[in-house]
């Protein structure tokens, strides 16, 4: 991958995740437990809202700020790459995260499932396993085990964000090569 320049100020990644939630103060502490944050800025207003918080998880500045009444719930969808992936999973489950995808190994080399936290926003927390090249990773979604976990992934997630009791899944196709 070329170089990339990158505008944003020193400690910060290009693009920067910002999360918008009725409680920040307790998002704040969430992310803390779960997955090892350091609070950077918590900046409340004189109307008793957190105008602008700040949350460092691994090398990645996480934005947040309370919602007002009348703005709409913007729950986020997140991934946070984890040295450990059973570990962090636990960790977020034990600070109050409800298991969305269970825990698996993928196609792609990683280790993985998903949570949400209880601001309603789903992190999928994941960990690379094995080095594979493209054609490893194709090849392992024809493998039974690995188009049945493919199908999970999907099926879990969007049974989450839909509301409906199941959920719907599309496999995986090949594009190029």
């Amino acid at each position: 991958m070329p170089d990339q320049n990158s505008a944003a100020p020193k400690g910060y990644t290009t693009v920067a995740p910002w999360v918008v939630t009725d409680d920040t103060g307790a998002f704040l502490d969430f992310v803390t437990q779960a997955f090892d944050g350091q609070e950077l800025a918590r900046v409340p207003t004189e109307d008793g809202l957190i105008g602008h918080g700040e949350i460092r998880v691994g090398d990645t500045v996480v934005l947040a700020f309370d919602r007002r009444a009348d703005w709409p719930v913007m729950p986020s969808l997140l991934r946070v790459f984890v040295p450990d992936a059973d570990t962090a999973f636990s960790q977020a489950v034990g600070a109050g995260a409800r298991i969305v995808t269970s825990l698996a190994n993928d196609a792609f080399g990683s280790r993985g499932g998903r949570v949400k936290d209880p601001f309603g926003n789903i992190w999928w927390v994941t960990s690379p396993v094995e080095d594979l090249t493209e054609e490893e990773m194709w090849e392992r979604l024809r493998e039974p085990v690995y188009a049945e976990g493919m199908r999970v992934a999907q099926k879990t997630l969007d049974a989450e964000l839909s509301g409906r009791s199941q959920g719907r899944s599309s496999a995986p196709v090949r594009t190029s090569g």
